[in-house]
């Protein structure tokens, strides 16, 4: 931007922010310059995020606004610090989401998939994804996200389809990936398989059937109870623990199965626990997990009873075509008449739902493809525990990953759906052949025939997600450019909810094939909770829409609430009031720059020199805009963004605008040219960078002030980050600083007591503790007097208490307004008193502290010395305050 268009920018500065204008212009400006392409700084270190990738099921929610919104706040950050940043943008084709909605809108029109065929039908799913994806780059956009648009990335496309394949296929070869009769979770409403981290367990209120097996002698029976009475229609056999004495003279008799009147053995198995309920389990082995194992045993048939859709099949019998609940309902009343119901006792247990569809699970026997995850999980528990793992942020979430791949069960990874990457695997119909290919298969690779099919299924959502960090830069490729130069990426930034789901999975994955963990970080947060602390969802109705919330207060004050509002590993309650004050806060900013331009007015870039002399507020705001660059950073770095956003708050909302800004008037208002001069220089630069600190938070009010400020280079997305300078360190200033601003706020405290308005002149007497205080105040004078708005002012060391006169005691000085006419005196004893009862509780509760021989023997030297130093100053106060009631009562 030329100087000429600089000096027009600052003289068109609004009176009032407008977001909705600023956010389409700046996004616009910003993507249509590429300041958001990395690969630009070939010789910059590099910063890689991947954004967890939304599903393209629907609209963006506020827990994704929570989780981009830090991610760009770190790209931001880095990027304006030197790096070659890249955040990678992409989407998930969430295989069962997006079926199930693509169907609920068929069922809309009287139509299901079967009524397309699969190629129609999938061409109606990659319309909803199309879609559905732009309208989340909507999003991004609204939301300011500086995501590089050039390498997006879906996990359905032909990229990541060839790395889908390579690792299937490749684990095939090593034995990793098997095809085989297992009990796994069933979805009978999306008639599909899913993973045990797809099934979400709720407390629910049933029922425990006790029910009666009779030998088939006749002589004896065994009670067993259950909460499923209809799996009873599969049983094959009841198991009894080997050293039970109440059995051991039934083990390898048989029983007969009621209602169907089977023959099931009885079967020694020290799964039984002899002391829980009647000692003897019913053993089901196509529907209960467990079963199924001690069925593999003891050699037991396997009797599926149930077809996919939970309606019971021709081995249930009688109940032949009945919904499972059904028949749950009359097999109960057909067992009660024939006298082997025993009882029914009310159960509260823990029961399988589907995270997708929220059917009831059901345990189901069936053919499935797995991963065989012990060795996969034992490479990425010894990287963890050997030091070369991922760094959890909070620390206490590594037990958690570390216990769940510990205990981990073979991952079943086929689903029987038609939206998702297909099993690469084809069915030989003439010799039964498998053959497993990374490209289409012609022909069997056992036989040779060309009557082959592919397997019908497609694999889990998160097989392809696993591979995500790699695959989205050109894995398998090994000519890929991104890859060499971006992975590994550093930081995952993602919620607790889906450690298992996914961040585990990335981790073995990436281990396996590509030698390197996939991230070095991972920044746990919470969920975002209703103001009330609830789970938002659809049926309590508090849900929070992030363009809602923009639409109505901007998306700065929206990022910059939900972002300050988070600590790691934590739920945030969003709420309203915050919002506003988020937007409060940008106003606030926007008018302090408002009145800095109007007095910056044709001040240049190249006019800002901070060489000269300095007032002491001058000195100050540098000092700590100092001490505020070096917080922030460390603070970013930490990943501790509320401390972030309480630093950055207080420092312009109190440092800046309430006191530098008011003071730097004295200068830019007065006759003092060079002092003028310097106040603008200091106020031009720090301005420009505190509007470089906040802008990874509020990157469009912050990029609007920025281009009316005198600067180099076209944006703010790429200025310079902030450092310390050494040549800003002042601590003396801040010493006189705060001396200043203690009269300040005690003179102002005085008179909003006794209800004195600023805009009336005031007597105003001080009386320096020593000859430090006395220089600090009357080389300020000039600051005390404009901001306590005095009449008169005198500043002496050997002045004498006026009569009558409210007081104040300050660390370095008394103050005394002489303010006959106007004051109550037993207003002002009361307040005395008051002070002196709070001086007397802190005089005495430092002395007790250091009375403790525990905490005198414990804490640091440091620590014992300033609390001496505050005992010291409310002694010395608390004297004052005595000697002037005395006087008053005099």
């Amino acid at each position: 931007m030329s100087e000429a268009n600089e000096t027009k920018q600052q003289l068109q500065m609004p009176t009032t922010y407008d977001p909705k204008e600023a956010e389409r212009k700046w996004y616009d400006y910003w993507m249509q310059h590429e300041f958001f392409k990395a690969g630009d700084r070939p010789d910059a270190e590099t910063y890689t995020i991947v954004i967890p990738p939304p599903n393209v099921t629907g609209m963006l929610h506020i827990g994704h606004a929570l989780d981009f919104t830090l991610q760009d706040i770190l790209i931001r950050t880095k990027r304006m610090q030197g790096y070659d940043a890249l955040w990678l943008p992409g989407s998930d084709h969430a295989g069962i989401a997006t079926q199930t909605k693509v169907e609920q809108k068929l069922r809309e029109e009287g139509l299901t998939r079967y009524d397309l065929g699969r190629e129609k039908f999938l061409e109606k799913v990659w319309e909803w994804k199309e879609h559905y994806a732009g309208t989340i780059r909507e999003q991004w956009a609204k939301m300011g996200f500086s995501l590089d648009y050039s390498r997006e990335r879906f996990t359905l496309d032909e990229g990541l389809s060839q790395a889908v394949r390579e690792v299937f296929v490749s684990l095939y070869e090593k034995g990793l990936i098997y095809r085989g009769n297992y009990i796994i979770n069933w979805d009978p409403a999306a008639r599909t398989a899913l993973s045990d981290v797809e099934v979400e367990y709720k407390e629910v209120q049933g029922n425990l059937y006790h029910l009666e097996y009779k030998t088939k002698d006749g002589s004896g029976s065994i009670v067993v109870a259950t909460t499923r009475p209809e799996t009873m229609l599969g049983d094959t056999a009841v198991a009894v623990h080997p050293e039970d004495e109440r059995y051991k003279h039934l083990i390898g008799q048989s029983l007969i199965l009621p209602v169907i009147g089977r023959e099931i053995p009885v079967v020694a198995d020290e799964y039984v626990e002899k002391e829980f309920g009647s000692g003897a389990v019913k053993i089901t082995p196509a529907h209960d997990p467990n079963d199924f194992e001690v069925g593999k045993r003891h050699d037991l048939p396997q009797v599926l009873v149930m077809d996919e859709s939970g309606t019971m099949n021709a081995n249930a019998g009688p109940y032949q075509g009945l919904d499972r609940f059904e028949c749950r309902k009359k097999l109960v009343a057909d067992l009660k008449e024939q006298g082997v119901l025993i009882k029914i006792e009310e159960h509260v247990h823990q029961v399988g739902h589907s995270e997708r569809s929220g059917a009831v699970i059901e345990p189901y026997l069936s053919t499935q493809w797995f991963v065989k995850m012990k060795p996969l999980a034992e490479r990425a528990i010894a990287a963890q525990k050997s030091g070369n793992g991922v760094n959890f942020v909070p620390d206490r979430f590594e037990k958690i990953y570390l216990h769940w791949i510990e205990n981990v069960r073979d991952w079943c990874i086929s689903r029987q759906l038609w939206w998702g990457h297909r099993i690469p695997a084809w069915h030989c119909d003439d010799c039964g052949g498998l053959t497993v290919a990374r490209q289409d298969a012609s022909a069997c690779s056992h036989c040779g025939s060309a009557n082959v099919r592919q397997d019908n299924d497609v694999l889990d959502t998160w097989f392809s997600s696993a591979l995500w960090p790699f695959s989205t830069l050109g894995w398998p490729d090994a000519d890929s450019e991104d890859m060499k130069r971006f992975y590994p990426t550093d930081v995952l930034v993602t919620g607790y909810d889906i450690i298992y789901f996914w961040v585990a999975r990335m981790i073995f994955s990436a281990l396996e094939f590509t030698e390197q963990i996939p991230f070095k970080d991972v920044l746990i947060h919470g969920l975002v909770r209703d103001s009330e602390g609830r789970k938002m969802s659809k049926s309590l109705g508090n849900g929070v829409d992030p363009l809602e919330v923009i639409e109505k207060y901007g998306a700065d004050a929206m990022r910059f609430m939900i972002s300050t509002s988070s600590t790691p590993g934590q739920d945030l309650r969003f709420r309203w009031e915050r919002v506003e004050q988020a937007r409060n806060f940008a106003n606030k900013i926007w008018n302090a720059s408002r009145f800095a331009l109007m007095n910056l007015e044709g001040v240049q870039a190249a006019d800002i020199d901070l060489s000269g002399v300095k007032a002491t507020a001058d000195r100050w705001i540098l000092h700590r805009l100092n001490e505020t660059v070096r917080e922030v950073t460390r603070l970013i770095d930490s990943y501790e963004f509320g401390e972030t956003g309480r630093l950055l708050y207080n420092f312009i909302w109190d440092d800046l605008c309430d006191w530098y800004i008011e003071f730097s008037k004295l200068s830019l208002y007065g006759s003092d040219a060079a002092a003028k001069k310097q106040t603008q220089s200091v106020l031009a630069y720090v301005l420009d960078r505190t509007q470089r600190l906040i802008h990874p938070f509020m990157p469009f009010i912050s990029e609007e002030i920025w281009q009316h400020l005198p600067h180099e280079g076209q944006t703010i997305t790429l200025a310079p980050w902030p450092t310390e300078e050494a040549a800003f360190v002042a601590p003396d200033a801040v010493a006189e600083m705060e001396l200043l601003m203690d009269a300040i706020r005690a003179v102002r405290n005085i008179r909003a007591e006794v209800n004195v308005p600023m805009s009336k002149k005031i007597e105003l007497l001080i009386k320096p503790a020593g000859a430090e205080s006395l220089d600090i105040l009357r080389r300020n004078e000039d600051y005390v007097s404009r901001f306590c708005n005095t009449s008169l002012l005198s500043i002496d060391s050997a002045l004498t208490a006026p009569d009558k006169a409210m007081t104040a005691v300050i660390t370095g000085a008394e103050l005394y307004l002489p303010l006959a006419g106007l004051i109550d005196i037993e207003q002002e004893l009361a307040r005395l008193n008051k002070e002196l009862q709070s001086l007397h509780g802190e005089v005495a509760r430092i002395e007790k502290k250091l009375a403790n021989e525990g905490f005198v023997a414990k804490a640091p030297a440091k620590v014992i010395d300033e609390e001496k130093a505050k005992l010291a100053d409310y002694a010395d106060k608390r004297d004052k305050v005595i000697a002037r009631l005395a006087e008053l009562q005099g």
